[in-house]
C-alpha cells in the first residue's frame, strides 16, 4: 500500500509536454460541433450558452494540462482523465440540443423493429416479466453503467497503469463517436416515442412520423416496474436530472459496457472480468426492459462497441 502511494505521488521524470490523445478528442469534438453550431445559430435556442459552455471546457482542460506540468506525477495526470471523463455527463444532452434541429427518425426505427420481431420487444418484455424481483435486477443492471467504467478505468489506473492512457482515451474515443452519431442521427427511444404517439398506436403497429415534436417535448414514460425498488428510483433519479429524447441508436450503454469487458479481459484479470460480467447481462437486456432502447438499438450497441474497441486499440498512444 505504501509503494502504491509511492508511485502515485512520485514526479515523472519524462513528463509528457503537450495534451494527451483522449484530450485532443474532446477538443476535435469540441470544434466540430461548435462549427455545428454556428452554421445553425438561428436555429438553436440557446446557441450563445453552449458556445461559452465549450469555452470552459478549454479552460478546464488547459488549467489541468498546468497543474500537471507544475506537478507531473500519476495522481495529476489522473485527474485530467477524470476531468474528461466527468464532462460526459454534461456533453450527452448537448447532443440533444444539436439534433433537435433535424426531423425525428423514430418511426423508422420502430417500424424496422416490428417488422423483424413482429411486435415492440420494448413494450412486450416489461408485461412478460412485471415482478418487482426482475424489475429491480433489470434498474440494477442498468444502474451499473458509470460504476462498470469506473471500476475498469481505476483497475487500470491502479494495477495496469503502463496501459491506463491507453484505455481512457478508447472508452472516451467511443463515447464522442457514439455522440456525433447521435448528433446527426435523432432517435428518441421507445419511453419518449411512446408516449409522443400513444401505445394504443404502438400495439395496433402504427408509428406516426413525429417530425419535429422532440424539438418542444421531454416527456417521457417512467421506467417499469416497482416504483418503490431502490435501483428502480436511482435509474429515474438519473432520467429526471438529465435525460433528454435523444441518444437511442446504436446504445451506447451496451456498446461502451462492451468495450469495458473487452478491456477487463485484456487487462488479464479474469476476476475482474467475471465480476462485471452479470452486471453487463443485466445491463444489455435492462435497456430494453426499462423501454431505453429499442432491441435493435441494443443489437447495434454491441456490435459498435466491438467495432469500436477493435478500430481505436489499433491506434499507438
Amino acid at each position: 500500500m505504501i509503494k502504491l502511494l509511492k508511485d502515485i505521488f512520485t514526479i515523472d521524470k519524462h513528463p509528457r509536454k503537450g495534451l494527451m490523445p483522449l484530450e485532443w478528442v474532446v477538443l476535435g469534438y469540441l470544434i466540430l460541433t461548435s462549427l455545428l453550431i454556428l452554421f445553425t445559430y438561428t436555429e438553436l435556442e440557446f446557441p450563445l450558452e453552449m458556445l461559452k459552455g465549450r469555452g470552459r471546457v478549454v479552460v478546464m482542460t488547459l488549467a489541468l494540462w498546468i497543474v500537471y506540468r507544475l506537478v507531473p506525477c500519476r495522481f495529476t495526470l489522473m485527474f485530467r482523465v477524470l476531468g474528461q471523463m466527468a464532462l460526459l455527463s454534461w456533453w450527452y444532452p448537448d447532443t440533444y440540443d444539436l439534433n433537435r434541429i433535424f426531423p425525428n427518425l423514430d418511426h423508422v426505427f420502430a417500424t424496422t423493429e416490428q417488422s423483424i420481431f413482429g411486435y415492440q420487444p420494448a413494450l412486450a418484455f416489461c408485461k412478460e416479466f412485471p415482478s418487482a424481483f426482475f424489475s429491480e435486477l433489470m434498474d440494477m443492471g442498468y444502474a451499473s453503467y458509470y460504476p462498470m467504467i469506473a471500476v475498469v478505468c481505476l483497475f487500470y489506473f491502479f494495477c495496469r497503469y503502463e496501459e491506463f492512457e491507453k484505455c481512457s482515451f478508447i472508452i472516451l474515443t467511443s463515447f464522442f463517436i457514439y455522440y456525433i452519431i447521435y448528433v446527426f442521427l435523432p432517435v428518441t427511444g421507445p419511453t419518449f416515442y411512446f408516449k409522443a404517439v400513444g401505445i394504443d398506436n404502438i400495439a395496433q403497429g402504427i408509428f406516426p412520423n413525429v417530425r419535429d415534436y422532440f424539438k418542444t417535448h421531454l416527456e417521457c414514460f417512467p421506467s417499469p416496474g416497482d416504483s418503490k425498488g431502490l435501483f428502480y428510483q436511482l435509474v429515474e433519479g438519473a432520467k429526471a436530472a438529465g435525460e433528454r429524447p435523444t441518444a437511442a441508436f446504436p446504445s451506447s450503454h451496451v456498446g461502451i459496457s462492451t468495450i469495458c469487458m473487452v478491456l477487463a479481459w485484456r487487462s488479464g484479470s479474469r476476476k475482474l472480468f467475471y465480476l462485471l460480467l452479470p452486471f453487463f447481462i443485466l445491463l444489455c437486456f435492462s435497456t430494453v426492459y426499462i423501454q431505453a432502447h429499442y432491441a435493435i438499438d441494443a443489437s447495434a450497441g454491441l456490435f459498435t462497441g466491438l467495432l469500436l474497441w477493435y478500430l481505436l486499440d489499433k491506434i499507438k498512444i
